[in-house]
């Protein structure tokens, strides 16, 4: 009977963390991670490419999509080299007023090897803001960033 408790105890326990897990990620209208564009290729070409429903991987309770086969391994060979940062929320209103904001995946910046993605729609483009004062931007998104993860 204990063997039974513990077993559900740990499904429960697993269960709770993937949820908090999905729970911080940007999965926006599609339920796909980044819109369904492909993580790699922004690494890779510099590019925003929409990745195929064909080829995708389940990360962390979330789907990628890639535009191939070989980015699908690359990620899944070393996923956090391209996991947009901040759950995939827009950097700027991260680090500006600490609140998950939705964001265009044709918007975005990389910075040290790291995905950043920032909300674009009726003439508000906030990566030209976050490009005005990038590190105080980045230093407080990092910290907000936090609450969300703990």
């Amino acid at each position: 009977m204990k063997k039974i408790a513990f077993l559900i105890a740990l499904l429960f326990t697993g269960l709770f963390t993937l949820n908090a897990q999905t729970g911080q990620l940007n999965l926006g209208k599609s339920g796909l991670a980044i819109d369904g564009y492909d993580p790699v290729a922004y690494l890779s070409t510099g590019k925003a490419v929409e990745g195929k429903s064909a080829i995708s991987l389940a990360h962390n309770g979330a789907t990628y999509r890639f535009s191939s086969v070989q980015n699908r391994d690359l990620f899944k060979a070393s996923p956090g080299k391209y996991l947009p940062q901040y759950g995939g929320w827009c950097a700027y209103a991260m680090g500006a007023t600490g609140e998950k904001v939705s964001v265009d995946p044709e918007t975005f910046k990389i910075i040290d090897g790291k995905l950043y993605l920032f909300y674009n729609s009726f003439f508000n483009n906030t990566l030209k803001d976050w490009n005005k004062n990038e590190r105080t931007l980045k230093t407080s998104a990092d910290k907000n960033w936090q609450k969300f993860t703990l």
